[in-house]
């Protein structure tokens, strides 16, 4: 799988189906999702952002740079403790692919580890791609396997992650996140919804790879899953100026030990459901960085905010919602700062 990534960084267990699909607008992929067409068998048409969006991006991640940074540190010395100095970090594509390599790179420099990186597919309501496991398994120690992803929404990745172990029993289905407001994951930088910079941008903060992808007609069952490379976005390609800006604080930190959250996220997704009459459940997506997503590249319907008055977390989604249309609204919310609510296309 070809990528904007170093191979020293990562390994790509992705099969590459540049060509093969037509990616679609957002209006007709979120029609086809909501007529029950998987996600997974389509791809995204990306676009390009706003200049004022691009100065958004710009200003959160220099804002939050420090605190990601700390979190990286929290959470690769979490790691190190559990797994010593020999680990193979198992980013799930795409979010978690430059988390991975941030931890990578830290559990190196400060913690001695020897490390080695993957990235492989896990779709919600599919599973984990075996194949790609079966591949990791047949090289390394099951003990050594630490799954990675950015941030936790509302913990549908690790209820997915934790079924998928059934099938391989002898590795540990525990995920390690930066940001985990949902309080699902067994690792974390931190439970406070901070906000990720790379959940502002698609492609370009991702070595210019899509969203994962499985359809019968081109992921045969030897197959790994497949992912697209956007090659005409290589003049914009972003991925090692955000690993970059991060890395410039990474020092040595100590593991912060973090309490347990009063409720567990799926628990306050409901809730807001609830209140807003929404029968399915994913159409809520809760956390700044999945508020980030559905106004990049699904169809909004509101976005809830913790607090109205909060520029400095919430900046970009401000932007987007404003190029968007879109309604933004306080809503307390314990665990979150931000949600995003779909628009059900059922009731237009």
């Amino acid at each position: 799988m070809f990528s904007t990534y170093r191979p020293e960084d990562v390994i790509i267990l992705l099969k590459d189906i540049t060509g093969l699909v037509e990616p679609l607008g957002t209006q007709e992929r979120e029609r086809r999702i909501q007529q029950g067409c998987h996600y997974s068998e389509m791809l995204p048409l990306e676009y390009a952002p706003s200049e004022a969006y691009m100065e958004a991006y710009r200003d959160a991640l220099e804002r939050f740079a420090r605190k990601t940074a700390k979190a990286v540190a929290s959470a690769a010395e979490k790691i190190s403790l559990q797994k010593g100095d020999s680990i193979v970090l198992v980013s799930l594509a795409r979010a978690g692919t430059p988390i991975g390599i941030l931890l990578k790179h830290y559990l190196e420099r400060y913690c001695n580890a020897k490390v080695q990186h993957y990235t492989i597919s896990i779709i919600r309501g599919k599973g984990i791609d075996k194949q790609a496991m079966r591949y990791i398994l047949a090289r390394h120690d099951a003990k050594q396997i630490q799954f990675v992803d950015g941030w936790t929404g509302k913990g549908a990745i690790q209820r997915e992650l934790s079924r998928a172990m059934q099938d391989f029993p002898e590795v540990d289905a525990g995920l390690a996140v930066l940001a985990d407001p949902a309080g699902t994951a067994s690792i974390c930088g931190t439970r406070e919804d901070i906000l990720i910079a790379s959940s502002c941008l698609n492609s370009t903060v991702s070595g210019l790879l899509s969203r994962t992808f499985l359809r019968s007609d081109l992921i045969g069952p030897e197959d790994f899953h497949g992912a697209m490379f956007y090659k005409e976005w290589m003049a914009q390609d972003l991925t090692y100026s955000f690993l970059g800006a991060i890395e410039q604080f990474l020092e040595k930190g100590t593991p912060k030990p973090e309490k347990e959250p009063d409720r567990k996220g799926l628990e306050e997704t409901e809730m807001i459901a609830r209140h807003f009459g929404i029968k399915d459940i994913n159409l809520v997506k809760p956390g700044i960085g999945e508020a980030t997503r559905v106004l990049l590249r699904r169809v909004p319907w509101k976005i809830l905010v913790h607090s109205a008055s909060d520029p400095e977390n919430l900046g970009h989604i401000y932007q987007l919602a404003r190029e968007k249309g879109v309604e933004v609204m306080e809503y307390p919310m314990q665990n979150y700062k931000a949600c995003g609510i779909i628009q059900s296309l059922a009731d237009q």
